[in-house]
């Protein structure tokens, strides 16, 4: 009985990477149905094409500065039935935790075969969680380090109020902007992000974007 093929997105910002896993990938077992370079394509893209899997580099221009697992946050509503397997050089913690806790079912490096990458992206469309042999003891210390314990406490910190405002300013929203969207005063919405920025230890708003990006709050 023939094999209905997965049909899969590539998000790489690399066009010849692109190109060279989509000819590595088993073409009787996968259809590549779109790609896109950026945040904003991606996104566009997913949700009109509506694939099986989406193969999802970690880091990505655009957006609003989340990479990947802005990407992934954005398109929640479509799951289950778009899944995201995250495919990058990097194997840095905060990287994994980010695009896993956005909704990525996997995580493999660059260094893997196109035989291996198609395996993957097989067992992540049937359901499974599919991670590099060398990640996927580091994937669950990682889930159970201090540093992301501390990382949810700190979410804890903030205010109901906090909150809010984090989450438009994260998004790109100025001052006014968010203050009207709250019906609060400029003001008071620059005592909230000041606040913020105090609790989480932040510098700046770039800082806070990466911070919400990485717990898919964007």
């Amino acid at each position: 009985m023939n094999r209905v093929p997965v049909r899969v997105v590539i998000v790489d910002d690399h066009a010849i990477f692109r190109t060279g896993l989509k000819a590595d990938l088993d073409p009787s077992a996968i259809q590549v149905v779109g790609e896109a370079g950026d945040v904003d394509s991606a996104v566009r893209t997913i949700h009109e094409v509506r694939p099986n899997v989406v193969l999802l580099d970690v880091h990505l221009p655009g957006g609003r500065g989340g990479g990947g697992a802005e990407v992934a946050a954005a398109c929640q509503e479509l799951a289950p039935g778009v899944r995201f397997l995250a495919i990058s050089v990097s194997d840095a913690a905060e990287d994994v935790v980010a695009v896993i806790r956005a909704g990525a079912r996997g995580y493999v490096t660059k260094t893997i075969s196109g035989a291996d990458v198609s395996d993957a992206v097989q067992r992540v469309a049937g359901g499974d969680a599919v991670f590099s042999p060398r990640l996927a003891g580091f994937v669950l210390d990682a889930f159970g380090t201090a540093d992301v314990a501390v990382r949810d406490e700190e979410l804890d910190l903030l205010s109901a109020r906090e909150l809010e405002v984090m989450r438009l300013i994260a998004r790109g929203y100025t001052y006014k902007e968010a203050a009207r969207e709250l019906f609060i005063s400029v003001r008071t919405v620059e005592t909230h992000v000041s606040n913020v920025l105090r609790k989480l230890q932040l510098s700046n708003r770039h800082e806070l974007t990466r911070w919400a990006g990485e717990r898919g709050l964007l």
